[in-house]
């Protein structure tokens, strides 16, 4: 292995060549378009032997991604906010489809009014896309994800595209000292892609087909169990990977300090390390304060989350985004995992970073604080009073 000071896009694109894919289709977006052109570099200077397409649009990257994958060629594509967006019918088309397509999303804000900072809500408004989603906490994790990503999404029993999200700019733009694999490691990990699923002359097959009322309902079941398959794909390339690299993750979600823990806060992303910080300094002063991060929305980990808050006395829920009119997406998707595990535990909602907007320590903290009176409630951070959407 090689150290290597890079940033979060940085370190994905590395993770990207290091995955070898055969097909990458570009077009850039404030955050993320120095992954793009990171990958363009490595095809240019000959350390990735792939085809570069720069296309016209998100649209168009993803339509060409789906047609590369659907002959059986690894595919690699990148987006963020808007583009996301005008990416989205191409989402389940990817996903029904069960093509393997690996993409990055750095999240973004999504306009009105018009930001290019970083919060979750154009990943998390396409939970129901069919796609695998992760987030990384830091740029070393931001680059295995991108080598695991191929490993999980191609696998079998899953045959799913996988979006790998990076916060925009807190992770995507600051940098940090990686430890980057050598290329046999990673062919040792990776092995070539392998699937049935694709236009042949020798197994001809259709693909992309419709199907009616009768047959529909079985399709949309299989690419369900395609997704909850993912666990154990997780797992796999997990254990595969500790063996090889020598580090070790923690499946779909990773739980800091909760054992013992009377006070649980649940977030993903980036801001997961100031709230480990703030759960080790309460730790000091003899709170029993806990962090549970997600690592994966979809598939979502109901059972993890339950296990790891079963002894809690409250828990709440840090988002980086909101479903207007009712409150954040995240603590709709825990509060239902905590109702099908039959607990009744005091559960809160605070809805924070929208449109790149610092949360500080003092903030998290704050948090820890008001759940010692175990009640439950909706608010935005740093807005008070009436307009505060509070629901207590």
């Amino acid at each position: 292995m090689a150290k290597k000071f890079l940033s979060g896009n940085e370190a994905f694109a590395y993770g990207v060549r290091l995955a070898r894919p055969q097909v990458i289709s570009a077009y850039p977006i404030t955050p993320q378009t120095i992954v793009v052109e990171k990958l363009s570099e490595f095809v240019e200077d000959g350390s990735l032997k792939a085809e570069f397409i720069h296309v016209e649009s998100e649209h168009s990257a993803l339509s060409c991604a789906m047609g590369a994958s659907s002959v059986g060629a690894r595919a690699f594509t990148a987006t963020s906010s808007q583009g996301l967006l005008y990416m989205a019918e191409c989402l389940p088309y990817a996903a029904g489809g069960r093509f393997p397509i690996v993409m990055m999303n750095a999240n973004r804000s999504t306009a009105l009014p018009w930001n290019i900072y970083g919060d979750q809500r154009d990943s998390i408004s396409q939970l129901d896309s069919g796609w695998i989603q992760a987030y990384a906490e830091n740029a070393q994790e931001a680059l295995d994800l991108a080598l695991m990503s191929f490993y999980i999404a191609e696998h079998k029993k899953v045959s799913t595209p996988f979006m790998a999200n990076l916060d925009g700019f807190v992770l995507t733009h600051t940098y940090e000292v990686v430890d980057v694999p050598t290329q046999e490691q990673a062919d040792e990990f990776l092995p070539s892609l392998q699937t049935d699923n694709k236009m042949s002359l020798e197994s001809p097959k259709n693909l992309a087909f419709s199907a009616g009322p009768d047959t529909n309902t079985i399709f949309k079941y299989k690419e369900h169990i395609g997704i909850l398959n993912v666990s154990d794909a997780v797992a796999e390339a997990e254990r595969r990977f500790e063996k090889i690299f020598g580090r070790s993750y923690t499946g779909l979600t990773e739980s800091y300090k909760t054992e013992d823990a009377d006070y649980i806060l649940i977030t993903l992303g980036s801001i997961s390390g100031l709230v480990r910080e703030v759960v080790d300094k309460l730790r000091e002063q003899g709170r029993k304060a806990g962090l549970l991060r997600l690592r994966y929305l979809r598939p979502f980990p109901n059972k993890e989350i339950a296990e790891a808050v079963k002894r809690a006395k409250a828990i709440a829920v840090l988002e980086k985004d909101i479903s207007f009119g009712n409150e954040g997406t995240v603590y709709t998707n825990v509060n239902s995992a905590l109702q099908k595990a039959g607990l009744s535990i005091p559960a809160s909602n605070y809805i924070g970073g929208l449109g790149g907007k610092n949360i500080s320590g003092e903030e998290i903290e704050s948090i820890f604080d008001e759940l010692t009176d175990e009640r439950s409630r909706v608010e935005f951070l740093g807005i008070g009073g009436e307009d505060s959407g509070s629901q207590r």
